[in-house]
């Protein structure tokens, strides 16, 4: 790989549309319907506070970037506050996570898909896009990041169009096809569901967040390391903005009741007014696409990151075998196995995968970012100011996490990230063993 000339570096507004393009993807679209459905108006207060702990996350984080610019970020800044087990255990947790990530992304697309064709297997279509999207990856794709910033344009398109339409649907200039939809305040009944809603969808509105710590992937590109912070205040103010306006519209214009997880809600309410017929398809169409782009970068990020595990000793040297300019094939062929596991699963579990995926997903996430925490605490001297940011972090993902224990359809999720933790746990024991 060639030189990255300063010229070449990115700006801090750059890297801020890049932080948009790359979070905003099936979580938003798809993941905030079970959101809606477990916590009703007080989904608005879900995001508002995952959308702060976000914050304090990603300032730990662009603070450690300014302090130390390193190509690891989080995994290297973890490795120098706690040693080599820090680093192991968070690279596998964060490959574990976006392997998750890439399951639920790959059901979500399924989901959208059976909007044209309900009577069809989720299975079915789970295989058919991982199959196109393990091909890209085998030819080798060496455009991701071009291809991510078009699709990054065409998700807000997506957001853009559904704006319109509400705020359209509002003033009266269209109608529903029902005359009984919802017109009431969201804001008038926060609490629906009781505080258990809200403090079980708080889960699903940090995982709408996730891709912070791409961007503190990516800082390294930045002409000015310190424009890191910057850069990420202005993404989470457009991310956050965008996330509450458009779900105060969907509870605006349909009630939380309508919503299920196996449409996406922007979807349902374009569907419930008297539109073109062309529209939710246009609508469905960039959800697709969107969301397919997201989920070859998903693989493309798992099968480089295996790749870069092995050559800093926390994999087997197999995977780092790789022709120049080529795809590592040991690293791909372990990322087709794990796909073809998510499909088994999509066979076996049609009913509440995307749930199951999700929930286990965010969770992985979460434990990613105490590292985060955990290591600013460790590597930088905090104000007394900080270390409140720092603990309200702490306590909002507290709460996501355990949040999850009082749903039946949550928990098993939950359990599955214990399962995933146990199992690094364990690597990471015996590697500690045999160096020493």
């Amino acid at each position: 790989m060639r030189k990255q000339t300063r010229s070449e570096n990115l700006l801090w507004w750059q890297l801020s549309l890049i932080g948009v393009g790359c979070i905003i993807g099936t979580g938003y679209f798809l993941g905030s319907s079970i959101a809606i459905q477990k916590a009703g108006n007080a989904v608005l207060i879900a995001y508002a506070l995952a959308g702060v702990g976000t914050w304090f996350v990603f300032q730990a984080l662009a603070k450690l970037t300014a302090h130390q610019p390193v190509k690891g970020s989080f995994r290297t800044y973890a490795k120098h506050a706690f040693g080599e087990w820090a680093g192991f255990s968070n690279g596998w947790v964060y490959w574990s996570c976006e392997m998750l990530i890439m399951g639920s992304q790959l059901t979500a697309l399924s989901i959208f898909a059976q909007y044209w064709f309900p009577k069809t297997p989720l299975w079915i279509f789970a295989a058919v896009f991982a199959i196109l999207g393990l091909s890209i990856i085998l030819m080798g794709v060496h455009k991701v990041e071009q291809m991510e910033n078009v699709f990054g344009v065409m998700k807000v398109a997506a957001i853009v169009m559904f704006l319109i339409v509400a705020i359209a649907a509002i003033t009266g200039l269209i109608n529903p096809i029902e005359s009984s939809k919802n017109t009431g305040s969201p804001l008038s009944d926060l609490f629906p569901n009781s505080g258990i809603g809200l403090w079980t969808a708080l889960l699903y509105a940090f995982y709408a967040f996730g891709g912070i710590e791409i961007m503190g992937l990516m800082a390294e590109h930045l002409d000015n390391p310190k424009d890191a912070q910057k850069s990420g205040n202005i993404m989470l103010l457009v991310l956050s903005s965008l996330y509450l306006l458009s779900f105060y519209f969907v509870l605006k214009l349909n009630s939380s009741t309508g919503i299920t997880p196996d449409e996406s809600p922007f979807l349902t309410v374009l569907i419930a007014y008297k539109l073109p017929v062309f529209v939710p398809h246009v609508f469905n169409s960039i959800l697709i696409i969107a969301g397919f782009s997201t989920m070859v970068a998903s693989l493309y990020a798992v099968t480089t990151m295996l790749l870069t595990l092995a050559e800093e000793g926390d994999a087997p040297k197999l995977f780092t075998q790789k022709k120049e300019d080529k795809v590592p094939l040991p690293a791909f062929g372990l990322t087709t196995f794990v796909v073809a596991i998510s499909i088994i699963i999509a066979l076996l579990l049609p009913g509440k995968i995307f749930e199951y995926l999700t929930t286990a997903a965010g969770l992985m996430l979460l434990y990613n970012w105490i590292f985060i925490l955990l290591s600013y605490r460790k590597l930088m001297e905090l104000s007394v100011r900080t270390q409140i940011g720092v603990w309200i972090a702490f306590l909002l993902i507290f709460f996501a996490v355990t949040g999850t224990l009082f749903d039946k359809v949550s928990r098993p999720g939950f359990f599955v990230s214990i399962g995933f933790i146990i199992l690094i746990a364990l690597a990471t024991v015996i590697k500690l063993k045999r160096n020493r």
